[in-house]
């Protein structure tokens, strides 16, 4: 039987409504809470609904981000140089590492998205719930996902990112549209429900100028600092 409520209890004590996590007071208080709520979580998806299923594997993701940055912590962001490893090596052990067995195969955080949420669901949603710590992530919610909900909460966590200035914003007198690499990485995620990046992110932002294929477009630079309180 699921129970997020251990998960949903932790999330609410150490991030905020910014989804900044409090990694130090998490990591002196309450690392064993999160492992034990962690192994009492199923290693199958068979007896469960598509919508406990796809609650459970956004909840784990963020969960094993979280587990990995307080195994390491203190440290400002999760890339390599930053991990005590040689270059590409930490970079690919973040999110590469096997962390969950999940019907009968270890997964990793990228296997865990690339090879079952992304080609068992086809959410392009889930690019603005999975964190894996960094601030150019999604805003981690400080509340677990819950299957009676989850299609309500990806919806919300959509339109909070794309109305996010930091993550997308869209310059009406040069035609620009900025947006996050998140939109240039899973294009072809977006793709599926839009004919264009520019268009999916037009249904939520409505600006004035209909977005369209023909609207320019420009990544923003992606904050890998770690998402934690500023100093």
């Amino acid at each position: 039987m699921l129970n997020f409520t251990p998960w949903d209890t932790l999330l609410q004590t150490y991030v905020d409504d910014q989804g900044r996590v409090d990694y130090r007071r998490w990591q002196q208080e309450a690392v064993n809470e999160l492992d034990a709520w962690i192994a009492t979580m199923p290693h199958s998806l068979d007896s469960l609904t598509p919508e406990a299923s796809l609650a459970l594997l956004i909840n784990l993701y963020n969960a094993l981000a979280i587990r990995q940055v307080l195994r390491l912590y203190p440290i400002d962001s999760i890339l390599p140089k930053l991990l005590g490893l040689p270059n590409w090596l930490g970079f690919w052990r973040f999110f590469s590492h096997p962390l969950y067995e999940l019907n009968g195969t270890t997964l990793s955080l990228n296997g865990i998205e690339h090879g079952t949420l992304r080609p068992q669901f086809k959410e392009s949603r889930i690019h603005f719930a999975l964190v894996c710590a960094a601030g150019g992530c999604p805003i981690l919610r400080n509340e677990a996902y819950w299957p009676d909900i989850v299609e309500a909460q990806l919806e919300t966590d959509a339109h909070r990112f794309i109305h996010n200035p930091d993550k997308v914003r869209y310059d009406a007198e040069a035609g620009v549209l900025y947006c996050s690499k998140i939109f240039k990485w899973y294009g072809e995620d977006f793709l599926r429900v839009a004919p264009s990046v520019p268009d999916y992110i037009g249904t939520y932002l409505s600006p004035s100028r209909p977005l369209s294929a023909l609207t320019k477009i420009e990544y923003l630079p992606y904050d890998w600092g770690l998402n934690q309180p500023l100093a």
